[in-house]
């Protein structure tokens, strides 16, 4: 039974959210810690996760939360590895719902080869999230975590499932399983990757968000990063990714460097600007499938091609192996014409996999069921 002194304390926490009060750092970390650990009531616990975004998270909370996950509810994994180790994500909540191009450009940037250490999860407040498109072409993202570690080394890519008992073992699947809204967990769990990455490129839900994860990315140990938040011409709302539609909205940091802000148009990578519509989300797993590998194998929209460009361009840049997103690009498409981004689809499939024939044989019948786009 809990104690009504700790049901009191925790509910008195939430009244303060919900009267616009901060939380310092430390007492985030304790409130999600009674969270992860399922020592409040199912409605305190929801409760709780909705005052906090509906007051809007600080700095300090979302830390907080953050090093409550790492400490309480994140496996252990090392890379074994030298250089960068990168990330590219997004946080999911936006109103632009899109092609997955995260997923697709992270194939990419890997392919050029950039060191790719994913932490993803099945789609919640989207219609297909990183897990569920990836283990729809046969890559096992039930796996143990040691497969995923060695995928990274021989691979140079790897997927740690963040709604998986075996990477969080305590609440964090719970909790993600039970709620179909944003939540600060789509910041602070979506950071919390086993290996921690050294560098990152980030996509969050709303602009107010972009430099406060920046500064969070920097807060945890990130050399280098950058956070996105793009737009698309004509259309309300935006996407947590780099935008071939409009305007992105970008801030940059390194460990060294300091920080800087600016605006990007699909031009100033040498990418045309297309109509939302070319890559917005099918809705469909299988649709989105076919548009995913029609990409990777170079016979894909030009638009959902040039959107992975950019995505992918920018993770290059800002893990070191382009000097700018405009050459990151460049080696994207070079890239998925040369086949080199294909076959390392087929290389991640076959080597983060329990069962790597039968993941192989799922994955080439959908490629060879591939109909070149119009």
């Amino acid at each position: 039974m809990i104690a009504e002194l700790e049901l009191k304390a925790f509910g008195a926490a939430i009244q303060r959210l919900i009267n616009k009060q901060d939380l310092a750092e430390e007492e985030s970390y304790a409130l999600f810690r009674q969270v992860l650990r399922n020592e409040q009531p199912d409605l305190q616990q929801g409760a709780f996760l909705a005052a906090l975004v509906s007051k809007g998270e600080t700095t300090g909370e979302i830390v907080g939360a953050w090093q409550a996950i790492r400490d309480f509810d994140t496996i252990e994994a090392s890379a074994g590895i030298e250089g960068p180790i990168i990330e590219n994500s997004g946080t999911g909540m936006d109103s632009l719902k899109t092609f997955n191009v995260s997923s697709a450009a992270a194939i990419v940037a890997s392919a050029c080869g950039a060191k790719m250490v994913r932490h993803g999860a099945r789609a919640l407040t989207s219609f297909c999230g990183t897990v569920d498109i990836l283990e729809a072409l046969g890559l096992d993202v039930e796996c143990d975590p040691r497969t995923v570690e060695r995928s990274l080394r021989e691979v140079g890519i790897g997927l740690f499932n963040g709604m998986s008992a075996r990477v969080h073992p305590g609440g964090l699947g719970r909790i993600l399983s039970q709620i179909r809204f944003g939540s600060t967990l789509n910041i602070a769990a979506s950071l919390a990757n086993p290996i921690m990455p050294t560098h990152g490129l980030r996509g969050v839900y709303s602009e107010s968000l972009v430099e406060p994860v920046g500064k969070i990315m920097a807060a945890i140990g990130y050399v280098r990063g950058m956070v996105v938040y793009g737009k698309a011409d004509g259309q309300p709302g935006g996407m947590d990714e780099l935008s071939v539609c409009g305007d992105s909205v970008v801030f940059e940091f390194s460990a060294t460097g300091g920080a800087s802000s600016c605006r990007l148009r699909p031009e100033d990578a040498g990418l045309r600007t297309f109509p939302f519509a070319e890559i917005a989300t099918t809705g469909n797993l299988q649709a989105e499938c076919e548009r995913f590998l029609g990409v990777l194998a170079a016979h894909g929209s030009p638009a959902c091609t040039a959107f992975t460009c950019l995505n992918a361009g920018a993770t290059l840049y800002i893990g070191g192996l382009a000097k700018s997103i405009t050459e990151g690009v460049l080696m994207a498409q070079d890239a998925i014409a040369s086949g080199a981004a294909i076959e390392k689809l087929r290389r991640w499939v076959a080597v983060q996999n329990s069962d790597p024939e039968r993941g192989i044989a799922c994955l080439n019948q959908k490629i060879q069921a591939l109909k070149p786009a119009a």
